[in-house]
């Protein structure tokens, strides 16, 4: 099966444009208009990849238009649910534990705390992850983390320690909830070629 876990463009960032340009084409064997397109897409508009170089502190030099393509293609993916609420406070290293019921390791983790939320469902920043829980994440195989919530309302600096450990990430899924805990799932995080460190992408789940 297949789940698309990729954010809509027009509700999350107000300075998405799509701008529709007809274009009128005639020549003597026919005569249509031709419809293009101008694109203006925030970094942060939709899902979006962060890699390290987001912060100019962790920058590894990667960018969209210099990793290979497939660099998070069908990875192989561990499903860690819980089920917080707006307000909910820290997610801990024993909280994820519980949720891993048994021991595993997977490149690409999802932590799907909020449960059939999503992550503009609650207060911002309200639920969030503590260090000692990055540090799980880590001794797990994480590369990649696709998460419904990151960083406190204090500003803790979690995006700062995942950097430094080399933890890409996707911000911003949706339908984390609607994921099976029961088989295997893969992740793909399919990005355009541009030359940044924050990027729109497609985000989608097979299992």
């Amino acid at each position: 099966m297949f789940l698309d876990l990729t954010h809509d463009y027009y509700n999350l960032e107000p300075e998405f444009r799509a701008q529709r340009l007809p274009v009128h084409l005639k020549s003597s064997g026919t005569e249509y208009t031709g419809v293009k397109y101008l694109y203006t897409i925030p970094g942060m508009a939709s899902s979006y990849l962060d890699l390290p170089g987001h912060i100019e502190e962790t920058d590894d030099g990667k960018r969209g238009d210099n990793i290979p393509a497939d660099a998070f293609y069908q990875m192989a993916t561990k499903v860690l649910r819980l089920n917080r609420q707006s307000g909910g406070g820290a997610v801990t290293a024993d909280d994820l534990r519980t949720a891993a019921n048994g021991d595993f390791h997977a490149p690409c983790i999802i932590v799907n705390a909020l449960s059939d939320l999503n992550p503009r469902d609650i207060e911002e920043r309200s639920v969030y992850l503590t260090f000692d829980a990055l540090e799980f994440l880590a001794e797990h195989g994480c590369r990649l983390l696709v998460s419904d919530i990151f960083e406190s309302q204090r500003l803790d600096g979690v995006f700062l320690w995942l950097f430094q450990h080399g933890i890409s990430t996707v911000c911003e899924p949706v339908n984390l909830g609607r994921l099976p805990l029961d088989r295997p799932v893969r992740l793909s995080a399919i990005f355009p070629p541009l030359p940044g460190t924050q990027l729109p992408c497609r985000v989608f789940a097979e299992f």
